[in-house]
């Protein structure tokens, strides 16, 4: 080989080195990160976005992650490993796919033995990168994109129900939801932002809809970033004669399409959120005020029938004076699932805790069929959605019968 060639080659394999471990080795400083993880508190990683659009939901699952901390410390930390403290060390992904990748690096870096997060599924597509070249355990705690499992990674893993699981049983809510209450659903117009989460439970859902026989359409799109109002997209679903509009987008976009509804006024018998982030919230009821009533959204949802998790709610209410939202819940799921399998595994070696992870199983404080359990992709065997509505000014458990709180108010949304 020339000199040239030499070092043409050499330079590739430092680049190689740095993106992802030159010959197929560990990347650099993962035996710095190891030494880490051997002494002092047992670091867990938190990646959510506490600044942007998204920071009050990030700021939320932060201090849900901390909780659950706080919890195992005041239980007497790791006892496997000698009572070994638990820190979290958090990162802010600011909702960018970038961000949150270079931040999961660093926490790594730091020796986090494992990483949860990151509301964002675009977000969590990189950070799943991150996770898997560096061989050690991402938990999604709040993540709907079932396309991240598409590339069998061994590292990821999911506490809530994918895009397609909550997509597919809110198409057949409308159905049985809306036969019961003597007014089948006729036709479907579907609002969502365009993004790998939104454009997935889109199509998901349209595609249970048309199996089920509902007509569909029209399939609107919108840039949740950058979007300030949305009355051209709900006027053009005034004109398509749709009767039930399916909107999956993020808090801010959500709440913007409920006053264009209130403004517009289309005639719907009922507006069902589809892995929503707005209308099963506690913000949503005060922002949207009498303009959210009576709004449904299937999906993951804190369990409102369990004790424990009444009690987590009420605790997160006095320490921080604000409604404990579910992806708070599902981020105190997704640390005990990691602080479990250092505690099953007796050791802070990434390997085994990922093998962990993936035999044991976790009491959750949402709702499921079982306790969280994880099948060889990744994904939560025993997630299950829930359909909720807005009622009377409190978001209630409505369908199926065995989590309702009460009986789904099947109507016309709006009051003229």
């Amino acid at each position: 080989m020339s000199a040239r060639k030499l070092i043409v080659a050499l330079g590739a394999c430092a680049l190689l080195a740095i993106v992802a471990g030159c010959g197929g080795s560990a990347p650099m400083g993962a035996a710095g990160a190891a030494g880490q993880r051997d002494k002092g508190p047992v670091k867990i990683g938190a990646l959510h976005p506490v600044s942007g659009s998204n920071a009050v939901d990030g700021l939320q699952m932060r201090r849900g992650a901390q909780l659950a901390v706080d919890a195992i410390n005041a239980a007497g930390g790791i006892k496997s490993l000698g009572g070994r403290k638990v820190e979290l060390v958090t990162g802010d992904t600011q909702g960018k796919a970038d961000i949150g990748q270079s931040e999961a690096q660093r926490l790594i870096s730091a020796g986090a033995v494992g990483l949860v997060g990151t509301y964002q599924s675009a977000v969590s597509t990189n950070v799943s990168v991150v996770a898997e070249r560096n061989r050690v355990p991402f938990v999604m705690d709040v993540t709907a994109s079932d396309t991240i499992f598409a590339h069998g990674y061994r590292y990821v893993f999911r506490v809530q129900p994918g895009s397609k699981v909550i997509a597919t049983a809110a198409a057949q809510y409308l159905k049985q939801v809306s036969e019961q209450s003597g007014k089948p659903v006729h036709k479907v117009a579907f609002l969502h932002e365009q993004s790998d989460f939104g454009s997935g439970a889109a199509d998901a859902f349209n595609a249970a809809a048309q199996q089920l026989g509902i007509a569909l359409g029209p399939n609107i799109s919108y840039d949740a970033a950058s979007v300030s109002d949305l009355t051209a997209q709900i006027t053009q679903v005034k004109a398509s004669g749709a009767d039930v509009l399916a909107i999956a987008g993020y808090y801010r976009d959500s709440l913007l399409a409920a006053k264009a509804i209130a403004s517009v006024k289309p005639d719907l018998s009922a507006v069902w959120g589809v892995t929503n982030g707005a209308y099963d919230q506690p913000k949503f009821v005060s922002d949207a005020g009498a303009l959210g009533d009576l709004y449904f959204n299937t999906n993951y949802h804190y369990d409102a029938t369990n004790p424990p998790t009444t009690a987590l709610r009420e605790q997160y209410q006095r320490t921080f004076g604000d409604p404990m939202r579910t992806g708070a819940v599902l981020s105190y799921d997704a640390v005990q699932v990691i602080a479990q399998a250092v505690e099953k595994a007796g050791s802070t070696d990434t390997e085994k805790v990922r093998d962990a992870i993936a035999a044991n199983q976790v009491a959750p404080l949402t709702v499921g069929k079982g306790p969280i359990a994880f099948a060889g992709n990744g994904d939560n065997s025993n997630a299950a959605p829930v359909l909720m509505q807005v009622q009377a000014g409190q978001v209630k458990q409505v369908y199926p019968p065995e989590k309702a709180e009460s009986r789904p108010e099947y109507q016309v949304t709006w009051r003229p």
